[in-house]
């Protein structure tokens, strides 16, 4: 495999990963109350 190969398939990778970086993840509990009910500034 030649070096450039390489390198777009590094930067395909890293692409992907930044796609979907929120995808998958368990969010706290803090994180889904805050999305219901937003805090409010005092």
């Amino acid at each position: 495999m030649t070096q450039a190969k390489k390198q777009q398939e590094r930067q395909w990778t890293v692409r992907k990963q930044s796609q979907n970086s929120s995808h998958g993840k368990v969010k706290s509990f803090e994180e889904l109350a805050e999305e219901i009910t937003p805090k409010q500034k005092k």
